[in-house]
């Protein structure tokens, strides 16, 4: 058994910043699925939106928010992270992440969609890896935070599993998969805080890595905590569409600088929206599938050509030489793109000190639901939110430490029956089956039939899937697989119980925005009485608003 103060699940942003905080107050063990740089922080390419602009405020920024979030944002949550932008950004840079400035000292300032002010922060286009390479050092200096790379979480581990029935529902830490050992430990923490990021790999085409898949939706849905708002998933409009390339994205922010879309045969994009192709992602997203199916076209096209070349060398040196690399001068040929699946507005519900349901576990940045993003997320807010939330999750377990007391000796890990190692097909055809699955009926436009069946078909496919975890020896992909096909069955829950279309949300048999009977969010309630364990096979769990 390993036994810290506080156990963190997840190496981005979110994960690396509540370390630093929460190891002023105890010693602090992080899990990472594989390294650190393996998280969707070190994919974003744009930056992080704050209000330090001369000529913005947090109260702009707040309208931004709510506009974009389309009538379901929480607004106590959006005032929290727009308040506390200014400061997060200076909290940062102490920390060595090198925001990029002008000649005269001020923020270099980008713009992205659904932004009525210059006010997203940058380091060129590789921000989320200039940010996490600051924080990784820091937090490789710090004696009292031990890292576990290449450790894979299981389940978490709950009070009355380990001491007896009768007992209050707490966290009392998790077991983990030594992917490199194959051995399963026990992490003993008197906190425990998910920082596990999204789900982009439930579907097939994702700018997200591998490591987003779910995890600790499905680990605190087993728990009994609840979920909300899985139905709105973004799709990025423009991920690069080429044979060579794998969910590579192509920033918002080229756009930001003057960037435009077309169709194949050159025509511009048709975009319902007054800021046209700086149009909020759900709108611009939209409008591609349209006109992609419309004309049996495989991408559509994002142009630079006409800006100035210095220029779009020296501020997207990343897409720059990505794109040359494969033959393509952004400089003087359109870029081809399409969208892809990118961020899970939903996650585990937690409030504003980032609590979830269960006593002991904290939840922050992607893998959480705090009212911010309402239907679609307002670009470049998550890493904004994954720093404030990452701060208060530290905070707030540090101040309920103390009552929560000691973990006691926790049970090694049972294998049960399971001695027979994982048969390769069986797995690696579930994993397609379940991302073309949510990829082909609950992609970016859907209806009430494509939701029925692929209900039908996860069910069945999550059965088989928890057979093979129960009967084969465990390792990295079968825990994946598990926590993905069960965050697609939410996923379809949700959107199935949102009967209109909203922000990231459409359903074809819907069309209407409907504020009488959906201006609010889905939340999904785990049945009664069961925590940890298989989750319950049978009808759908009931559900309030």
């Amino acid at each position: 058994m390993i036994a810290k103060d506080f156990l963190v699940i997840g190496s981005g942003l979110a994960g690396l910043v509540c370390s630093l905080r929460a190891a002023a107050h105890g010693s602090v063990a992080v899990l990472a699925k594989r390294s650190f740089l393996d998280a969707n922080t070190a994919w974003a390419q744009g930056g992080i939106a704050a209000a330090v602009g001369a000529d913005d405020t947090p109260g702009i920024h707040a309208q931004d928010t709510l506009a974009c979030g389309v009538g379901i944002c929480r607004p106590a949550a959006v005032d929290l992270m727009v308040e506390s932008g200014p400061g997060a950004i200076h909290r940062l840079e102490d920390l060595g992440v090198p925001f990029a400035h002008r000649a005269d000292g001020t923020y270099d300032l980008g713009r992205e969609g659904g932004h009525a002010r210059r006010r997203v922060l940058h380091s060129g286009d590789i921000t989320g890896r200039a940010v996490m390479d600051a924080l990784t050092a820091r937090v490789q200096e710090d004696p009292r935070i031990e890292i576990f790379t290449d450790h894979v979480a299981v389940d978490l581990i709950l009070e009355q599993k380990v001491h007896g029935e009768g007992l209050t529902p707490r966290c009392l830490g998790a077991y983990a998969l030594d992917a490199g050992g194959r051995q399963i430990h026990a992490f003993a923490s008197r906190a425990t805080i998910l920082a596990t990021g999204g789900c982009g790999k439930v579907y097939t085409y994702t700018s997200n890595p591998d490591v987003a898949t779910g995890d600790g939706i499905a680990m605190a849905w087993r728990a009994g905590c609840r979920v909300a708002n899985l139905e709105f998933v973004q799709f990025h409009p423009t991920c690069l569409y080429h044979p060579e390339a794998r969910s590579f994205l192509i920033s918002e922010a080229v756009r930001g600088e003057g960037g435009y879309l077309t169709t194949l045969s050159g025509e511009r994009l048709r975009i319902p929206h007054p800021l046209a192709d700086l149009a909020p992602r759900d709108i611009v997203a939209r409008s591609i599938d349209r006109e992609m199916k419309r004309r049996a076209d495989r991408s559509v096209l994002l142009h630079l050509e006409h800006l100035d070349a210095d220029h779009v060398r020296n501020r997207f040196p990343t897409i720059y030489e990505t794109c040359r690399s494969l033959g393509i001068d952004i400089t003087r040929q359109p870029i081809p793109v399409v969208p892809a699946a990118h961020y899970q507005c939903g996650g585990v519900v937690t409030d504003l000190e980032a609590r979830t349901d269960l006593p002991g576990l904290y939840a922050a940045g992607e893998v959480a639901f705090t009212g911010l993003h309402g239907a679609n997320r307002l670009a470049s807010n998550s890493l904004l939110e994954a720093v404030v939330m990452g701060e208060k999750a530290a905070a707030t377990a540090a101040a309920d430490l103390a009552g929560l007391g000691p973990t006691g000796e926790l049970p090694l890990w049972d294998t049960g029956t399971a001695t027979l190692p994982r048969e390769t097909v069986l797995i690696d055809a579930h994993w397609d089956l379940v991302r073309r699955l949510l990829w082909d009926f609950v992609g970016i436009v859907r209806n009430d039939h494509r939701l029925a069946i692929a209900a039908r078909y996860l069910e069945i496919f999550r059965r088989s899937i928890e057979s093979y975890y129960w009967d084969f020896v465990l390792d990295r992909d079968l825990i994946e697989l598990r926590n993905l096909s069960l965050t697609a069955e939410l996923i379809v829950r949700c959107a199935r119980e949102r009967r209109e279309s909203r922000g990231l949300h459409f359903n074809e048999d819907h069309p209407e925005r409907d504020d009488a009977r959906f201006a609010a969010d889905t939340i999904l309630v785990p049945p009664a009485g069961r925590r940890e364990g298989t989750p319950t096979p049978g009808p759908a769990c009931p559900e309030q608003r």
